[in-house]
């Protein structure tokens, strides 16, 4: 079943295993998170944990917000995600979650917001081919044949410049180092999507072996 938790990405450092391995590692630091609602099909037509991470200031919060926290008795939260496939007889709502249901080797999905890129061309964007660099080729950073003579139209779907980044991207089977318990820290080796302090979901690898 899958467990999960949400935190924040601190940044990237170095760190030495327990055979002398220098490994380049992600730092998320994942406060303990509430259980907020747990999502029955009955009531829900399907079934999730739904969790809140950070809390969130008295002036940001309506009152449809502020009573879905009570019921869990605690502060609205600012960050609000489900977890699907999760044991929901292992939680209780208003329960907290921490960094130590997971262990180290374990592997995890890590789930963020990837940095904006701003509008960029077809090379950077899709890492498509260049044309020559030669004098006279007026084919330098183009993204060549974009449509076919009948229709006379573009394609859905096909590949030219726009906003590149600011998605939500996934990054698979990454496993866990360490797992500091004391400083909510949880020490993933690689590195995971996002910028400095952005959101970021750790939860149980799908395709892990």
């Amino acid at each position: 079943m899958t467990k999960g938790i949400l935190g924040r990405k601190s940044g990237m450092t170095q760190y030495f295993s327990e055979n002398g391995e220098l490994l380049p590692v992600t730092v998320i630091e994942a406060a303990p998170n509430v259980v907020l609602q747990k999502k029955t099909v009955s009531n829900d037509g399907y079934e999730a944990l739904q969790i809140g991470y950070l809390d969130e200031k008295e002036s940001r919060v309506n009152k449809a917000e502020k009573g879905h926290a009570e019921k869990a008795n605690t502060s609205p939260k600012r960050y609000i995600r489900e977890i699907r496939n999760a044991e929901l007889d292992e939680y209780e709502v208003g329960q907290e979650i921490t960094v130590d249901i997971f262990e180290p080797g374990e592997k995890v999905d890590v789930t963020g917001t990837s940095k904006g890129k701003g509008f960029q061309g077809v090379v950077k964007r899709y890492n498509q081919a260049t044309g020559r660099k030669s004098h006279g080729s007026r084919f330098h950073r183009k993204p060549g044949s974009i449509g076919a003579m009948d229709p006379a139209r573009v394609f859905k779907g096909t590949k030219l410049p726009g906003q590149m980044g600011s998605k939500q991207v996934t990054i698979q089977n990454l496993e866990i180092v360490n797992v500091d318990t004391e400083r909510h820290l949880l020490i993933i080796k690689g590195n995971v999507p996002g910028a400095k302090k952005s959101l970021v979901k750790v939860t149980t690898a799908v395709k892990a072996n």
